[in-house]
């Protein structure tokens, strides 16, 4: 049994995952352009990871561009029969490394076989569609024509399920009534709780959130927090906040990222800490901090 089974399991669709994942976006150079700084160390952590019990990656053919996906295949070809690729289309890059909209019908169906190439599948387990009406967060606005092109090839038997990125609570239920929604994917963390009523409507309902940056945007009160509880724990600040979100909802999965094989398993141990009643007290006025 792997150390990460006490994180417990969730379904991203019709297949059980571990709830630690891992997110390769930082496998790429510098910028998640261009490729890593070393490749065999980019390598041998992909490796350490399904190693250790990980079964859910999620990627992106846009970071990079095409490098994440290259190294997986590289690293894990032939994948093990549970783990769970999940992949993002609806931008691309710039050639000044720039995050830009790729939403047409030609764009989005490009975009899956890119990633079915460079993965080396036949089929796409998860793909998520991530709204760039504002790269800096979610924004308003209809999501159906670049979600009815993604549901089309969905149709076609190249992609199993399809989850939703950076959108609102609005762009959720428009996205439900076009089709099958199996996780949502936004900003969440110990500082940023906008999402906080999202994630308990996605529980009942046995949808997966699967938030990123789960150390982004922290004021310097708010880190010194959540380094005092770690001080206190014997943990790291990373292993507290990762541990505090799977203690959060048992709907959420997470993917924290590292190039490092010594960080990912500091990240990993984040499945064996139980924080007391009275740091997640403490925690959860991380929020309210100036």
């Amino acid at each position: 049994m792997s150390s990460l089974d006490k994180s417990g399991t969730y379904k991203l669709g019709d297949r059980p995952v571990r709830r630690l994942g891992y997110g390769a976006m930082q496998l790429a150079g510098k910028g998640v352009f261009g490729p890593p700084k070393d490749h065999d160390a980019a390598i041998a952590v992909l490796r350490e990871a399904v190693a250790s019990g990980v079964n859910h990656i999620d990627t992106s053919d846009y970071y990079g561009p095409h490098v994440t996906n290259k190294l997986i295949r590289e690293a894990l070809a032939p994948y093990p029969d549970d783990l769970v690729i999940v992949t993002k289309i609806g931008a691309r890059r710039g050639s000044d490394a720039s995050w830009l909209p790729a939403y047409s019908p030609e764009e989005l169906t490009q975009a899956v076989h890119d990633n079915l190439g460079n993965l080396g599948l036949d089929v796409l387990d998860v793909v998520n569609l991530r709204i760039m009406f504002d790269t800096h967060g979610p924004a308003e606005g209809s999501i159906e024509e670049p979600l009815t092109a993604l549901a089309e090839l969905q149709r076609k038997g190249l992609v199993r399920h399809i989850g939703l990125s950076n959108v609102t609570r609005a762009q959720i239920a428009e996205g439900r009534k076009i089709c099958d929604i199996v996780c949502v994917q936004n900003q969440y963390n110990l500082a940023h709780r906008d999402d906080d009523a999202l994630i308990d409507e996605l529980a009942r309902d046995g949808i997966a959130y699967v938030p990123f940056f789960p150390l982004g945007g922290f004021s310097p009160l708010q880190s010194s927090t959540l380094s005092g509880v770690a001080k206190r724990l014997g943990a790291t600040p990373m292993q507290v906040a990762l541990a505090w979100l799977l203690q959060r909802s048992p709907n959420v999965l997470l993917i924290p990222g590292t190039s490092s094989v010594g960080h990912l398993r500091e990240n990993l141990a984040a499945a064996e800490l139980e924080l007391p009643a009275e740091a997640l007290s403490e925690l959860d006025g991380v929020a309210e901090a100036a």
